[in-house]
């Protein structure tokens, strides 16, 4: 069996690598902070925003429900305290599918 290398994770992020994952200005990601009380970033002894794991799969499924599925902030915050564990489960297939579709688009380019 061949060797499989893993995917090496951060445990933080900073402000900078997330407004740059998701594309959006800092000021976007405070602001669903404020909103959504299921972001919780860590800050240091600076005020710097780090941001795990968790925080990175909430803020993606926030988007996805602001952005993607046209939900009100406060209809996403109320779908996000009554249904938090469907969501993490249908963010999991999301990134999933989404994985699959890069791959599948890199086989098709080196074809």
């Amino acid at each position: 069996m061949p060797y499989k290398e893993r995917e090496i994770s951060k445990l933080y992020y900073t402000m900078g690598e997330v407004t740059e994952m998701f594309g959006v200005n800092a000021s976007q990601i405070r602001f669903y902070e404020r909103e959504f009380d299921v972001l919780q970033p860590k800050k240091n002894k600076k005020g710097n925003r780090l941001f795990t794991q968790d925080d990175i799969a909430n803020l993606k499924i926030i988007f996805h429900l602001v952005k993607d599925k046209g939900y009100t902030l406060q209809g996403a915050r109320d779908y996000l305290r009554s249904n938090k564990n469907e969501a993490r489960e249908n963010q999991r297939v999301v990134d999933s599918l989404e994985k699959l579709k890069a791959f599948l688009l890199e086989v098709r380019d080196s074809l």
